[in-house]
């Protein structure tokens, strides 16, 4: 074990070179007052009298109350800021009980201290995060409840737990487990501590609100703490770096072969993690659907992949395995909380459920989700295009086609207000409205930040929530509003059936066979005017194009 060891000294090394920054500065904020005392002192004893001496001694006292009230003032925000804390759902021992024996076996095989809790994060990513500071003014949990109140919480990854089989899972915590290790040591503590400590101040001096004096005052702390988080960033990156290469290190004595398999479904699992979001839960948030069982959709989802792609053949054999998920008692519960947590993180979505913020299981998926995508998509693409009373797609696309053919006595009639284009903005314009009266209210819903069930303290910004995919064209929004209204016309006069694929979202089945075929017929009637492909499309699905789509 030397290598860990000195990768260990050197991380207390960088640490003590960030703990004699903190020493630096209480030295500098001590100076003018250990001056000032060292001149009063003289002056009582008779050494240092005169009338310079005097003045000395009035100006170095004049110096120092400022300064030592500044100081009290910037070490006040500095302890009183809480570091922000990750989005997880906690959970508890009674709730894991096994997964708990496994981390558990895992540090007394490498020798360090057992992470004090286990929480879980909607992203491909596991850590170790220090919440001692989210104990202050609590409770001490009951002796036996938690190891260690000192340790930190390890933060798993919720698809790594439905997707990787529990000797992977062990295999790839090894190393983040062995971080407990130099974490408990005082010195590599206390500069955590202080560069945590300084980082929230900053965030608490920027968001401070208040008169003119209140501002000044933690804007001076927030330039105070900048000026020390940029004299002990170095040390602190290399603290990091030499903490998690020793933790690395140590690891190799646990399941070395098996982490390299489970480095790959890491990368499997991040790819079908995102696609997941982006193309199947993302529509459903939009409609005020979440669903409530991503993580085991996501095990779907690689299922497909590795179906589809030749590279990941051979992943699908190990779901024979025993999935790190049965390591929970009700992985179902589980997979809801972190499915909600999810939904609010990415799409900023209400805290609790409720008429328009509902759970959605999969097989209710495309009649709640697909399907409603789809009517009111088309609904919104003819109130655009100020259609008739009961539109059709014949009336679509005649008016359509009309807008890209030259003038003349028989060409069709071109969308009211201008051509695609026009059409295009009118239904961007339409959409922007909908999602900003969405945020509104989210806003008004909490005006306050919302505490994530599970207890950590952490927080998350009312109406929040990360986009997950680039604003769309113009053009974009009007292909995608064709293939609603023409999938609505296939379900009503075709017997075709809205569906889930797990790759790629909504989609639509015909005789139980998905037809991918229709997005280059709908790119040709809306970036070309070109209506033939698309005849030809609906001809051949035995759509009714002169019959009235039902609309929401």
């Amino acid at each position: 074990m030397a290598v860990p060891e000195t990768g260990a000294r050197s991380a207390r090394d960088h640490a003590l070179a960030v703990l004699r920054v903190r020493g630096a500065a209480l030295g500098a904020a001590l100076l003018p007052a250990a001056a000032a005392v060292v001149l009063l002192a003289g002056g009582a004893t008779g050494h240092l009298r005169g009338d310079g001496w005097d003045a000395l001694r009035w100006t170095a006292a004049a110096v120092a109350v400022p300064v030592l009230a500044a100081a009290a003032g910037v070490a006040a925000v500095i302890a009183g800021a809480r570091p922000a804390v990750s989005p997880t759902v906690q959970i508890d021992e009674s709730a894991a009980p096994d997964l708990y024996r496994l981390i558990r076996d895992l540090a007394d095989r490498l020798d360090v201290p057992a992470p004090s809790a286990i929480a879980l994060t909607p992203d491909c990513d596991s850590w170790l995060e220090d919440r001692a500071h989210t104990t202050r003014g609590r409770r001490l949990p009951r002796p036996g409840t938690v190891r260690g109140a000192g340790a930190p919480v390890l933060v798993v990854g919720s698809p790594f737990l439905w997707w990787m089989r529990v000797a992977e899972l062990r295999a790839l915590l090894a190393p983040i487990v062995a971080g407990t290790g130099p974490s408990a040591h005082p010195d590599i503590a206390a500069a955590r501590r202080f560069v945590r400590g300084l980082d929230a101040a900053v965030a608490v001096a920027v968001a401070v609100r208040g008169p003119a004096p209140k501002r000044l005052a933690y804007d001076f702390a927030g330039w105070v703490s900048r000026l020390l988080l940029r004299a002990g960033a170095s040390h602190a990156a290399e603290m990091e770096r030499m903490v998690a290469a020793a933790a690395a290190v140590r690891a190799q004595t646990v399941d070395y072969g098996l982490r390299v398999v489970a480095q790959e479904q890491v990368g499997l699992a991040y790819a079908g993690w995102d696609r997941l979001l982006t193309r199947v839960a993302l529509p459903a948030w939009r409609t005020g659907r979440w669903p409530a069982r991503l993580d085991a959709g996501v095990v779907s989802a690689l299922t497909e992949l590795s179906r589809r792609d030749r590279l990941a053949e051979g992943f699908a054999t190990r779901l024979g395995e025993r999935p790190a998920c049965d390591l929970l008692e009700e992985p179902g519960e589980v997979d809801r909380q972190v499915s909600l947590l999810a939904a609010r993180l990415f799409h900023g979505g209400p805290a609790e459920p409720g008429p328009d913020w509902a759970p959605v299981d999969w097989q209710e998926y495309p009649e709640e989700v697909v399907d409603r995508i789809w009517r009111s998509e088309a609904a919104r693409l003819f109130a655009a295009l100020r259609a008739a009373e009961h539109p059709t797609l014949t009336e679509l696309v005649d008016r359509l086609a009309g807008a890209a053919a030259p003038d003349g006595p028989g060409a069709p009639d071109a969308p009211s207000g201008g051509g695609a284009d026009a059409l295009a903005a009118r239904i961007g314009a339409d959409l922007a409205r909908e999602e900003a009266a969405r945020a509104g209210a989210a806003r008004e819903a909490g005006a306050i930040p919302l505490p994530v069930p599970g207890g950590d303290g952490a927080l998350l910004p009312p109406g929040g929530g990360f986009p997950l995919q680039p604003p769309r064209s113009g053009r974009e929004l009007l292909a995608e509003h064709i293939t609603a209204a023409v999938c609505c016309a296939a379900v009503d006069t075709a017997g075709a059936a809205p569906g889930l694929d797990w790759l790629d979202g909504p989609a639509l089945f015909v005789d139980g066979e998905r037809r991918a075929d229709l997005a280059r017929p709908v790119l040709a009637l809306a970036e070309d005017g070109d209506p033939q492909p698309l005849r030809d499309w609906l001809a051949a699905v035995g759509v009714r194009p002169d019959k009235p789509i039902r609309l929401v």
